[in-house]
């Protein structure tokens, strides 16, 4: 079974940044479509950015995602955290994504707090 792990998560003050990294046990990240999305206490799951198709999609230009097929690692970067990003990021990759079906995979989560 194909093993997604997030880290990276921390407690950052507000206007910091931070990457989170996933990292697969396989090669799906150069096989699949790829997204981090996620969820704010009390808010359903969101999704903040993708790498599908070719393209690369963000909801908000504080959001950077990005991937290294060799070492089967996906990337986000978030700039200029505020409060309100304080959630659990998911990572994902699959056929869903593009196709509405097949397969999908996800991480457990990593946690990111922000606060002064």
């Amino acid at each position: 079974q194909v093993h997604l792990e997030e880290s990276g998560g921390a407690l950052v003050q507000p206007g910091g940044s931070l990457r989170l990294s996933c990292t697969a046990s396989g090669d799906i990240f150069s096989r699949y479509a790829v997204a981090w999305y996620r969820q704010i206490v009390g808010k359903p799951r969101e999704l903040i950015a993708t790498i599908s198709s070719g393209r690369t999609l963000t909801w908000g230009d504080r959001f950077t995602i990005s991937k290294d097929n060799a070492t089967n690692t996906l990337y986000l970067q978030i700039d200029d955290l505020k409060p309100e990003d304080t959630a659990v990021y998911n990572c994902n990759a699959g056929e869903r994504l593009e196709r509405g079906f097949g397969v999908d995979y996800w991480g457990k989560g990593t946690l990111v707090i922000v606060s002064s």
